[in-house]
């Protein structure tokens, strides 16, 4: 039997893992958000840990505000870097193994082809350079038996998502601009949840080991925002525009697909495509017309 922590459980991530974990008997599942377990407090994630015995903890706490971290950046540092680094150091002392939820935005969206585990990071902004700090922690402290999982375009039926706003756009307006120069493909968060639960028997690496998970395919947010108002047969029209015409705080990559194949062919995983995900998703918020 395994005990297993699941922190940021009110997150997108950590809601469908809350979803699915009667599908996994064999784990007791302790669930946490900030409000009862402070991932920036060392002494805290020790002492939930040794009060419930865990065996595992997947990390999916993350200060995940883009644009209001180009404004904020002690506050991503102290969750992303130091709630990592504080995760590590307990798993290292407990003898605890840990799956760390990453992000596409270490990379500088520069590339030609999809990045692979082993390519150099590169973020552009406050998050992606917290994030990137918080992987390079781990490493650092090197608990065995760790994994860290970058992902890319999550959505969920659960929080405030890209699929979400299209959905209520669609139904407000006649049309709307979206981006078509920002290229990679999004992550149903129901298919990473599952993908990690599946294979938390067979984490067994002497040292931290990086892989990246997102749907298949490759696309633009033009292209996503297209088939979400197909599928919802809404009558928005919409309109590829380039990011130019639509400045954020934070730049974001233009092109970030990741490849995924060490984490297929180490795990036997089959990853759903990214239309087939999608179906499923507006399927469980009663959107699929």
């Amino acid at each position: 039997m395994a005990n297993v922590l699941v922190t940021g459980a009110n997150g997108q991530l950590g809601s469908e893992i809350k979803a699915l974990h009667a599908e996994y008997p064999h784990y007791t599942f302790f669930f946490t958000c900030k409000e009862n377990l402070d991932i920036t407090n060392q002494e805290a994630i020790a002492f939930t840990c040794k009060a419930n015995h865990i065996t595992h903890i997947i990390n999916c706490a993350a200060y995940t505000a883009v644009d209001k971290a180009e404004g904020e950046p002690e506050k991503a540092e102290a969750i992303n870097h130091q709630g990592a680094r504080n995760l590590a150091l307990t798993c290292k002392t407990l003898n605890i193994r840990l799956v760390h939820i990453s992000t596409d935005y270490v990379f500088d969206g520069k590339h030609y082809k999809p990045y692979t585990p082993e390519d150099t990071p590169n973020p552009q902004g406050v998050y992606g350079q917290s994030k990137l700090r918080g992987e390079e922690a781990i490493r650092e402290v090197a608990p065995s038996n760790t994994l860290i999982i970058r992902t890319a375009w999550v959505y969920s039926a659960f929080g405030n998502n890209f699929v979400k706003t299209m959905l209520r756009l669609g139904r407000e307006r006649e049309s709307l601009g979206v981006v078509y120069d920002q290229v990679g493909a999004p992550t149903y968060a129901k298919d990473l949840a599952k993908a990690i639960l599946d294979i938390l028997p067979y984490l067994n690496n002497p040292k931290p080991k990086t892989y990246h998970y997102s749907n298949e395919g490759v696309l633009s947010w033009y292209d996503f925002a297209k088939e979400i108002m197909r599928m919802a047969k809404l009558p928005c029209k919409v309109n590829p525009i380039p990011t130019t015409e639509y400045p954020t705080p934070a730049s974001r990559p233009h092109y970030s697909l990741l490849d995924k194949t060490p984490f297929k062919s180490d795990f036997n995983s089959t990853i759903p495509y990214w239309k087939d995900s999608l179906d499923m998703c507006l399927k469980a918020l009663g959107e699929r017309k």
